[in-house]
């Protein structure tokens, strides 16, 4: 798996040795409410170790890639990660990033190489995407990255408040397009 350098980021495949800035950072209930019902809430203690040993490590860099986000002034500390996978279960991308480094634009920032990566490296020509209806930073992220609303459905998330969740495509051609407007 490659490392992506950005402007303020660096993207590196997750490791064993993430796993603590893994937890502390993503087990925030403003991060994981919006996430599918399957993720446990309260997180566990060992829910970042779990994870990251028996649901990436396997897969890594074979139908899944998971990439740590790192500032760069600090490669000691995951502070989110963009996940990719070959198959859509409905979404072929994930992404979480912690709550204090919101509205940065590092999200954008983060998923611009790994989009590069899945459609000139990867051989992707469309990716699907999911999130939340009421995720409005999730959705702007796709917006801006040329993704098309497609539909809406029913689905349970950790935050009961959220019920629907967002359906996108992106193909790349359409990527090919909006990256050069952000």
């Amino acid at each position: 798996m490659k490392t992506f350098e950005t402007e303020r980021l660096i993207l590196k495949p997750i490791t064993k040795q993430d796993i603590p800035s893994y937890q502390k950072n993503f087990a925030d209930y403003e991060i994981v409410r919006f996430l599918a019902a399957t993720v446990p809430w309260p997180y566990p203690d060992n829910g970042a170790e779990f994870f990251v040993e028996q649901m990436i490590l396997p897969h890594q860099g074979k139908d899944r890639w998971c990439w740590g986000i790192f500032e760069k002034e600090n490669l000691n500390e995951v502070i989110g990660a963009v996940d990719l996978w070959r198959v859509p279960n409905p979404a072929n991308r994930g992404f979480w990033l912690a709550h204090r480094h919101w509205n940065k634009g590092y999200m954008t920032e983060a998923v611009t190489p790994v989009m590069d990566y899945a459609f000139t490296e990867l051989g992707f020509e469309e990716l699907f995407f999911s999130n939340a209806l009421g995720n409005t930073q999730s959705r702007r992220v796709k917006e801006k990255t040329g993704a098309t609303l497609t539909g809406i459905r029913d689905e349970a998330f950790v935050d009961p408040r959220f019920t629907k969740a967002e359906n996108w495509k992106l193909t790349k051609k359409d990527w090919q397009a909006s990256k050069n407007s952000f």
